[in-house]
């Protein structure tokens, strides 16, 4: 037995950074879209009819991307066991300085509810955008609520990826490795998802 597991396989790990890659690109290219006070990004994408048009079709590679990575993951995020209910109940340990032993599975509650939101988000983040892409074909009400649901969202995808950025490094180390590599250290496996790591390595649960 070597000292490390395999987490994610290369065609997760390809469909996260496809994921993670457009997401920038929407991110800088929206801004000028958002507020006039970040059209200096539209320099970024040669001007701002470039930056609307790279916008459009980046949103739809990272809606397709998004929603291959959510069909691959979807079984072990669709639902919520007794363990998960503890872990929301301990806002996972990260407010505790001794915080109890929370028996995970391949993702805790948090990376599910997370995975969920981005999913569900992801729709409707499309859904505006072709309302808005096709405006004149839309009734000017419809048209003015997608772009408010459009700023919205993309106001949540920011602080929502700040925060899994955060916990993915500094957070809790090592975790970073499971999307570059591939796998993780057993003992980061034992500590941050025991029955996980149980359920790959074939133990019982201890008593």
């Amino acid at each position: 037995m070597g000292n490390y597991v395999e987490r994610f396989n290369a065609r997760e790990r390809i469909l996260h950074w496809f994921v993670m890659v457009s997401f920038f690109t929407l991110l800088f290219s929206g801004l000028g879209l958002y507020s006039r006070l970040f059209h200096g990004y539209f320099n970024l994408f040669g001007g701002g009819e470039m930056s609307i048009l790279i916008h459009k079709y980046a949103g739809v590679f990272f809606l397709a991307c998004s929603a291959l990575l959510l069909m691959n993951h979807f079984s072990e995020m669709n639902f919520f066991d007794d363990d998960d209910r503890s872990w929301f109940r301990q806002l996972g340990g990260y407010l505790s300085r001794d915080p109890e032993h929370i028996d995970s599975g391949k993702f805790n509650a948090g990376q599910k509810a997370f995975g969920l939101f981005m999913g569900i988000a992801t729709f409707l983040m499309a859904g505006t955008g072709l309302v808005i892409w096709f405006a004149p074909s839309f009734p000017v009400d419809v048209v003015r609520i997608s772009l408010l649901m459009h700023g919205l969202l993309f106001i949540m995808f920011i602080m929502f990826v700040i925060v899994h950025a955060y916990l993915t490094t500094i957070g809790n180390p090592g975790t970073l490795e499971s999307m570059i590599y591939g796998n993780v250290r057993r003992i980061w496996a034992k500590k941050h998802h025991p029955k996980w790591y149980r359920e790959i390595s074939g133990q019982e649960k201890p008593g």
